[in-house]
């Protein structure tokens, strides 16, 4: 469902990603594990089609991100770390529109629209400006978005920054149910967020892929995730 190929990428003259390549397949979730700047953000905003890189291909569901950008948007919802809202719209009002712009209309928007502001517990700000929700509740509005048209490809970028303690444990059980459905790539720096929510886990740091796999082979010869974590980064930043 999400294959990258040799995915190289410059801001100017700082390379942020160098050759990334990996495959997820269907109905998994898997976490985007790495250090803040370690190259999650870049590699999922080529992912999404944001960026385009500066070599290499990313395909989602069989459609090259560059080549066929509409199709393959299509197949994506897409949460960035920071994501941008129109804060003079009520939720459902902005919930409304961005369905609209996802072809959804009428009574099919309508009913789409109940089901993610229940998924998501937007219940109680259904009526508020976007503008004045906290940081937690915004980005429950944008993962509402991105659950909007059922895409077959979730791509969410730190989904529980800003929430509380108990609706990231709601939020991590909602990712673990989406996983059932949908190919969700999730990035964090969080390792307990990666084990309580992924089957699988990719291991980036310095813009380069240390190594992937099940959680189970990640932690080899005995070692716990957060351990071959720590070894795989200091390794990379002594080889620097």
């Amino acid at each position: 469902m999400i294959e990258a190929k040799h995915i190289t990428h410059y801001y100017g003259d700082y390379q942020a990603v160098s050759d990334v390549s990996f495959a997820i397949g269907k109905t998994t979730v898997v976490g985007f594990l790495g250090p803040n700047g370690a190259g999650k953000s870049t590699t999922m905003r080529i992912l999404a089609g944001f960026l385009i890189p500066s070599t290499g291909q990313a395909s989602v569901s069989g459609f090259d991100v560059v080549r066929q950008p509409v199709e393959a948007r299509k197949c994506i919802g897409y949460l960035p770390e920071n994501c941008p809202l129109y804060p003079g719209m009520k939720t459902v009002e902005y919930l409304r529109f961005r369905a609209g712009l996802k072809g959804i209309h009428g009574a099919a928007a309508s009913l789409r629209i109940e089901e993610v502001v229940d998924r998501c517990w937007l219940e109680d700000v259904r009526g508020q400006l976007v503008g004045t929700l906290s940081r937690g509740y915004r980005q429950r509005v944008g993962l509402a978005d991105a659950l909007l048209a059922d895409p077959k490809v979730l791509i969410l970028d730190e989904p529980t920054a800003g929430l509380d303690p108990s609706q990231i444990v709601e939020m991590r059980k909602l990712i673990r149910e989406l996983g059932r459905h949908h190919t969700v790539l999730l990035s964090s720096h969080i390792l307990s967020e990666v084990e309580n929510t992924c089957d699988r886990a990719i291991i980036i740091a310095r813009g380069r892929v240390l190594a992937s796999g099940t959680l189970d082979e990640l932690c080899v010869g005995g070692q716990t995730l957060e351990q071959r974590f720590l070894r795989l980064v200091e390794n990379a930043a002594s080889a620097a």
